[in-house]
């Protein structure tokens, strides 16, 4: 899937309990809320030409759904996957089934958090991981998606995978 692209088009996936942003743990995920950060998302696509669906489910099953039937009608994906990034080898294997190019997002730093939050199912299948930087993470997540497709990217980098 990775290749020039005239028209990209892209899905950003949030998992559970990210309706509840800027309402749930401020101090670990912010003040901004899941409306907000969307709309810094589409604004962001806007300018770089790029389409993009959006998601939230609290449901796994619902989110694989989702990840299979975007197959082959995107060219990559977003995901915060939140908890289910954890637990879910249901999720990493939707992954790995369709093989859509994804950037793993966490608004809050988890590899400082409790241990069981250090390692998630779909870092190793992501080609990167950006963690901690709050809802600034999607943005760059969508740039580096995007620059991830650009032959002149792709040629300088061959993997994305990096922790930023």
């Amino acid at each position: 899937m990775i290749g020039a692209m005239v028209h990209q088009r892209l899905a950003v996936i949030h998992g559970p309990n990210l309706n509840l942003l800027g309402v749930r743990e401020k101090d670990i995920y912010g003040t901004k809320t899941l409306e907000q950060i969307n709309q810094s998302i589409l604004s962001q696509a806007q300018g770089l030409g790029v389409e993009v669906e959006i998601i939230q489910t609290n449901h796994e099953g619902e989110m694989i759904d989702f990840l299979q039937n975007l197959y082959p009608k995107v060219d990559g994906a977003i995901i915060n996957p939140a908890a289910l990034g954890h637990t879910s080898i249901a999720l990493r294997d939707a992954f790995l089934a369709t093989k859509i190019p994804f950037i793993e997002v966490h608004l809050s730093n988890i590899y400082a958090r409790e241990d069981f939050r250090r390692k998630t199912l779909l870092q190793d299948l992501a080609l990167a991981v950006i963690s901690g930087c709050g809802a600034d993470g999607y943005v760059y997540a969508l740039k580096s998606l995007v620059a991830a497709f650009e032959p002149a990217t792709q040629t300088q980098n061959s993997s994305l995978l990096a922790t930023i």
